[in-house]
């Protein structure tokens, strides 16, 4: 058996897809527009329904919209004509995805939604099908050229899914769905990890290294090993920061012959201490200390930048698996 040129092959097929996507750029038009605004008025589910592989893209889709802000569902096509078509409300939108629009377990589906006015939008290839002349709303995909003898949907199923997955994105930012509300509905995994903020995971309360300005050095050493930090916040009055000390400052103090025990902390602190507000990802004060070279940052509410109301410690966001 002569031995395949596998690697021409998979660049062919990825060429043919890079294609498709190419000519579907090039055809978006105001019906897009008409679609996403739709979807963001819409005051209940956005539903999916596909056969064949349109089916595995109608389910993927229907995640994607969940996870950035729109509600979904995907409607099995056999099922919906078995008593399924009962899970559609007149407040939802129903998108049909069909490349011939001629798929006989759609039909029952688009009369349902003609008969009880359901918002319908169509994901399709030929104009002249059932499905491009029933819905409201028409997203139009080019035929393209498919790969494995020109039958296997490949470059057509690749379209539906950018199509989609455009339509989610478009939606979400019109609506404002931003980190934190995507965080709200991530909160495991390696997508939780990222959206992880410093208020998730301070260090709070009592357990702050917290010592006021007034006391001296004696105090400092003592606090410092009992907190295991490797730092301490200065502060005045009601948690207002005021500097920091680390446990490399007392060394090079006691390295350097000038170690007083009763010398005062605010003698003796870094002024102006680099600190972030509640709300910064995690990921981001990592950043922060790796190009500082710092091992810790205060944490304020942006209410108030001089009350500080925890520590980030490099160490909290590694055991968070952030980096």
């Amino acid at each position: 058996m002569k031995k395949k040129n596998f690697k021409k092959i998979a660049k062919n097929v990825i060429e043919l897809e890079i294609q498709a996507l190419k000519k579907l750029k090039d055809s978006i038009n105001n019906s897009f527009n008409q679609a996403v605004q739709a979807i963001v008025k819409c005051q209940s589910k956005v539903i999916f329904c596909g056969v064949g592989k349109s089916s595995k893209i109608s389910a993927k889709l229907s995640s994607t919209f969940s996870s950035v802000g729109s509600p979904s569902f995907t409607l099995s096509a056999s099922d919906a004509s078995h008593g399924d078509l009962g899970s559609i409300s007149k407040k939802d939108i129903l998108i049909l995805i069909s490349y011939s629009g001629e798929t006989n377990e759609l039909k029952n589906i688009i009369q349902y939604a003609k008969r009880n006015k359901i918002i319908l939008i169509g994901i399709v290839s030929k104009k002249n099908s059932t499905l491009y002349k029933a819905s409201n709303i028409k997203l139009y995909i080019p035929e393209v050229k498919e790969s494995g003898y020109g039958i296997v949907p490949t470059s057509s199923t690749s379209a539906a899914l950018a199509l989609g997955d455009a339509l989610a994105i478009a939606a979400m930012e019109q609506k404002k769905f931003d980190k934190m509300d995507f965080k709200a509905i991530h909160p495991a995994g390696s997508l939780g990890a990222k959206l992880k903020t410093v208020e998730d995971l301070m260090i709070k309360g009592k357990k702050i290294p917290f010592i006021s300005e007034n006391q001296n050095l004696k105090k400092a050493i003592k606090v410092i090993s009992e907190k295991k930090l490797g730092v301490l916040i200065v502060i005045k009055k009601s948690n207002n920061i005021s500097g920091i000390i680390t446990d490399g400052d007392i060394r090079r103090i006691v390295q350097k012959n000038t170690y007083l025990p009763e010398e005062k902390i605010k003698n003796l602190m870094k002024k102006k201490p680099i600190s972030v507000e509640k709300d910064t990802l995690a990921a981001e004060a990592l950043e922060i200390m790796n190009s500082r070279k710092i091992t810790s940052l205060s944490v304020y509410d942006k209410k108030d930048k001089k009350k500080i109301i925890g520590l980030i410690h490099i160490h909290n966001i590694l055991e968070a698996k952030i980096a």
